[in-house]
């Protein structure tokens, strides 16, 4: 801000005032948050760029979405186990004190006085798992204590303690039995874990979620912001310059793991409500499906975009996926992918391409059931389709002696006279 000639001017400061510290800015983001105001500023800016015409309904937008990084570090589970009962217990040392004096030994602050960044964790895999069990039974034995009839209930009531609680189903269970308690640690092949989208990965930010896009990965959310846009076609012939600038008209924060599609129709509703429904909406593949298409037509937005790419495990294994196969739906027919080409400069007569035909359903057809099949239809002949396998020439094997020649019919024998 000292710096910044522009800034002063605008806010109409002194040339020598020294600006305002940077946690004001954040205060003030807080208490937006807080007050659910987070995009008041946005309409009021929306409204008045509506009257001078600068955003309207109809127009041309597009949506894409880029990541925000979450203010946390990336933590292994034994990690996150160990930095979460900390944080647990740094938060009741500074509640009670003296209650918590009396649920834990001299032990406790060995293990867990130090971050775990601050810490070097055993190397070899047992002395590891066996410190994840002790994490797991220290936290079990921290939460009975505090749910425990004679311990406040506001304790439980603490942030810190309730991410415990969450973090522990998910990390942990034990099984208590005949023989005494057993805590075991959760292991996704054998005992399940939750999915990314909803496994929490920091005791200090519970709705940051880690994702992927375009080779990147992070840990935090995701921003999907829509905004107006011209084509080259509406720039000016002259100067080259678009009509209008491109104007920010809606903006969603969602956790990481969020896809672009769930937010289609939620933008749409944003732009409705603020009266800026486009009538062209550019997207990604992220952002399309069948029914979003058919959804937005229904809105009467058109949304270009390209569907997403085809990763079923025929596609993967480089076989014939459904949409390999050519389909015509006013002779109601499916072409296979490996049918003969027609001769250059004249189309292949009609029927003459192995395909085949399905007479009562108008839905399309299902994709191949094995490798190297047409999709299934009606059932064609062998000699319909070059996908079909060829059917052996070696002579079949004599019948075994006492036994009747397989005919296609079951074997009848008479009574004895």
């Amino acid at each position: 801000m000292r710096g910044r000639l522009d800034w002063k001017y605008c806010l109409g400061l002194a040339l020598e005032d020294e600006g305002f510290d940077f946690s004001v800015l954040s205060e003030f983001r807080a208490r937006l948050v807080a007050g659910s105001l987070e995009l008041k500023i946005l309409d009021l800016l929306l409204g008045r760029l509506t009257e001078l015409g600068l955003v309207k309904a109809g127009g041309r937008q597009r949506t894409d979405s880029t990541h925000v990084l979450g203010r946390i570090r990336d933590l292994n589970r034994l990690e996150l186990a160990g930095e979460t009962i900390r944080a647990a217990l740094e938060a009741l040392a500074a509640a009670a004190p003296g209650w918590l004096a009396g649920v834990t030994g001299g032990s406790w602050q060995q293990v867990h006085g130090q971050r775990i960044g601050e810490i070097r964790l055993p190397e070899s895999k047992t002395r590891r798992t066996a410190l994840a069990v002790q994490y797991g039974r220290d936290g079990y034995h921290l939460l009975e204590a505090v749910y425990a009839p004679g311990a406040p209930r506001w304790l439980r009531e603490l942030p810190a303690v309730q991410v415990l609680r969450l973090i522990w189903i998910q990390q942990y269970y034990r099984v208590i039995g005949e023989q005494g308690e057993k805590v075991i640690r959760r292991v996704a092949s054998e005992h399940g874990i939750p999915p990314g989208r909803a496994r929490i990965l920091s005791p200090y930010d519970t709705g940051a979620r880690y994702s992927e896009k375009h080779g990147r990965s992070w840990l935090g959310y995701k921003v999907h912001l829509s905004e107006t846009c011209t084509t080259a076609a509406d720039d000016d012939p002259v100067t080259g310059l678009p009509p209008a600038p491109n104007l920010v008209t809606a903006a969603a924060t969602t956790h990481a793991a969020v896809p672009g599609a769930a937010m289609t129709a939620p933008v749409h509703d944003m732009l409705d409500a603020a009266g800026l429904l486009p009538g062209e909406h550019a997207v990604d593949s992220g952002y399309t499906s069948a029914d979003l298409l058919l959804a937005a037509r229904a809105r009467g937005i058109t949304l270009p975009g390209p569907l997403l790419a085809n990763v079923s495990p025929r596609a993967r294994a480089g076989r014939h996926a459904t949409d390999a196969f050519t389909i015509d739906w006013d002779n109601r027919q499916v072409t296979c992918p490996r049918a003969p080409p027609a001769p250059s400069g004249a189309p292949a007569p009609r029927n003459t391409q192995p395909s085949r035909s399905w007479s009562r359903s108008p839905r399309p057809p299902a994709g191949p059931a094995r490798p190297g099949t047409c999709a299934p239809a009606q059932r064609a002949t062998a000699a319909s389709c070059p996908c079909a396998p060829a059917k052996s020439t070696r002579p079949s094997p004599p019948p075994a002696p006492g036994r009747p020649p397989a005919t296609g019919k079951p074997a009848t024998t008479s009574a004895p006279a």
